[in-house]
């Protein structure tokens, strides 16, 4: 019998989800989470084989709840809405089995777990594309800075904050432009956040 625990933040989807599986003649729900930390929690409680993850949850994102459980000998499937490269590539570091989007037909979700219970790594083909095209060209400094710059900080706060001067902070800012093709400020963090570039 395969154990799992879902992890998902939409009341309504993560019931679906559970007696969707408890369907399966070989498998069996023996936990359910609101959140990652509630993940990490019953993972540790269960050991489950393996843990089905939302990302966007509050508290603790699934991406955080995939890098703490990967030591925990549970296999983690991210299931979501977000097909973005920056998610995908962090979902990889973070040693997940399997990546797949909620528009799927729900008989992959299903064969998807035994695959990756057979030793298989399962990835949302839209992705596969993407992820060799895209790498984020941003270092982490420069990421650094443009998450202060979305948090509403001025070119000063941002400056005081990392211990840098003005001119700096600045040149970090036209560099960011630069690199993203971008016009300004707001163009950098829209196009970051979809990317999911941001942690």
């Amino acid at each position: 019998m395969i154990k799992i625990v879902i992890a998902e933040d939409q009341q309504m989807l993560l019931g679906a989800f559970g007696s969707l599986l408890n369907l399966e003649d070989d498998m069996e729900v023996v936990g359910k989470a609101a959140n990652g930390e509630e993940a990490i929690a019953l993972v540790k409680k269960f050991k489950p084989d393996v843990c089905i993850m939302d990302i966007e949850m509050p508290g603790k994102s699934g991406l955080e709840a995939a890098e703490e459980i990967k030591e925990l000998d549970c296999k983690v499937i991210i299931l979501t809405t977000f097909a973005r490269t920056g998610y995908f590539q962090r979902a990889l570091k973070a040693g997940v089995r399997g990546y797949l989007l909620k528009d799927s037909p729900s008989e992959e979700l299903a064969s998807s777990i035994r695959s990756v219970m057979s030793g298989r790594r399962i990835y949302a083909p839209e992705l596969m594309d993407d992820v060799f095209g895209e790498e984020n060209p941003l270092t982490d400094r420069e990421i650094e800075v443009l998450e202060l710059v979305a948090d509403g900080k001025n070119t000063q706060e941002i400056a005081d904050e990392l211990k840098l001067k003005t001119g700096t902070v600045r040149n970090y800012i036209s560099t960011i432009l630069d690199k993203l093709n971008v016009k300004n400020r707001i163009e950098a963090i829209t196009q970051s956040k979809e990317k999911g570039w941001f942690k």
